[in-house]
């Protein structure tokens, strides 16, 4: 479910911070390293830190190339498909068709985006099918054709559901408030967002099953308390649990979710058959980072700044564009239900503008995660270096990661720094080597 004109009306979060701390003596090294390895690879090869089989190595670089072509695809078509069913008038004979069926706006709304749920998915359906079919022919997915449909219609279902609470929401305040809806929806949308971080944990086991970790797996959750305790959080192990990934998906993971009340630890299952317990025990530690640097916290305010930001210009876009094509697009003003579409053609706009820079401030949270990651273990594990290497190697391996993918897209798509970069560094951060001094936890 692609649903690729709704992430800003549904409060997704970008995961930018501003909070970037000073490089450590031990992490520049570690970073030099890694882009001396990176400098001397060869283009299309593998990594000295991150290598896979010649047979893996051709299935990653047919990935990659695929995963690139796709995601601007995907983009460009996004923000063209939109343009084409307003200037065709499809966006107008959804409005027509969902007034002529109710009077009564609750039904005039949920109508409305049902019908644009339905045509959005149907223009994204090609590529969310092609996606699930490589997925499945390289082994990433062993999930089945009818269980993956029904995640689709969960997904849609919970999109219209909640889409169009929001739905009746916006025009309500745009009816209310004409000149200053942008800014009234915003106040708005800052507790509608914080509620859906808190959420989303009670939402995910429409998705996937789960189960207490204590029940299947008490000597992991003994170790992951002990990294629970050097970040001094609270997360005690009845809100640790397993999740059944091997249902679906071969790839690993294990993560930390919600706040307050419905903060809790996930670990795939698939992570502890692929990997041994120490390098879950650093990917939970990369995970929990986030929490205790801050990373979720920043990212929910900027977030907000970013909506508040993207609103306005909405509001204004909006205005534009229905001065100078209402009449062709047979939208009379923003009131109407159709203005809708104007909307989300303007936040595909700007996301597509946002998403280099957002990334970037995102894959220097997920190295910051990285750093802190490696220090919890400390102590914990035998060899720090060699672990984190070692769960790297294991999560590109899984997922079949490009050793070396194209710069640009890295630049561009790459919410993390890539495989390669991070195994190096990995292997080569050693802060408690005399002389240097660990970032996150001192000597």
């Amino acid at each position: 479910m692609r649903l690729r004109h709704l992430p800003l009306l549904l409060c997704l979060l970008l995961p930018i911070t501003r909070a970037h701390a000073a490089e450590t003596p031990a992490e520049h090294a570690a970073n030099a390293y890694a882009a001396q390895e990176l400098a001397a690879a060869p283009t299309h090869g593998n990594l000295p830190d991150y290598a896979l089989s010649p047979e893996d190595l051709a299935k990653s670089h047919h990935l990659s190339r695929i995963h690139v072509t796709l995601h601007f695809v995907d983009e460009v078509w996004g923000i063209l498909s939109l343009v084409l069913l307003l200037a065709l008038g499809i966006v107008a004979w959804m409005r027509d068709t969902a007034v002529k069926a109710s009077a009564n706006r609750w039904a005039q709304g949920f109508l409305f985006l049902l019908l644009y749920l339905i045509v959005d998915t149907l223009l994204g359906l090609p590529i969310s099918l092609y996606e699930q079919h490589l997925s499945r022919v390289y082994g990433l997915s062993v999930q089945s054709w009818p269980s993956w449909i029904g995640d689709e219609a969960k997904a849609f279902g919970l999109a219209w559901i909640i889409g169009g609470l929001l739905v009746m929401l916006l025009f309500w305040v745009i009816r209310k408030f004409p000149k200053r809806w942008w800014l009234v929806f915003w106040g708005f949308s800052i507790p509608i967002t914080l509620f859906g971080v808190f959420a989303v944990p009670y939402l995910s086991p429409i998705f996937n099953k789960f189960e207490p970790l204590q029940l299947h797996h008490p000597e992991l959750v003994a170790q992951l308390e002990q990294v629970v305790a050097k970040g001094h959080m609270d997360i005690p192990p009845d809100r640790m649990f397993l999740m059944k990934a091997s249902e679906k998906v071969t790839t690993i993971n294990a993560y930390v979710t919600g706040f307050g009340a419905s903060k809790r630890v996930v670990v795939w299952d698939t992570s502890l058959t692929k990997g041994t317990p120490d390098e879950i025990l650093f990917i939970f530690g990369h995970e929990s980072g986030h929490y205790v640097l801050g990373h979720i916290v920043i990212g929910i305010l900027f977030s907000i700044v970013v909506m508040f930001i993207t609103l306005f210009l909405g509001y204004r876009f909006v205005q534009w564009a229905i001065a100078r094509f209402g009449v062709s697009w047979r939208i009379p003003g923003q009131t109407d239900w159709a203005a809708f579409a104007v909307l989300m053609l303007s936040f595909s706009l700007f996301s597509l503008v946002l998403e280099p820079v957002n990334n970037g401030f995102s894959r220097h949270d997920e190295h910051a995660a990285d750093v802190y990651g490696q220090e919890a273990i400390h102590g914990l594990v035998a060899d720090p270096q060699t672990t984190v290497k070692n769960a790297f190697d294991v999560l590109g391996q899984s997922g079949y990661d490009d050793p070396n993918p194209n710069r640009f897209y890295e630049f561009w798509a790459f919410s993390h720094p890539s495989i390669g970069r991070r195994a190096a560094f990995g292997k080569a951060y050693n802060p408690w080597t005399p002389g240097m001094e660990p970032k996150y936890f001192k000597k």
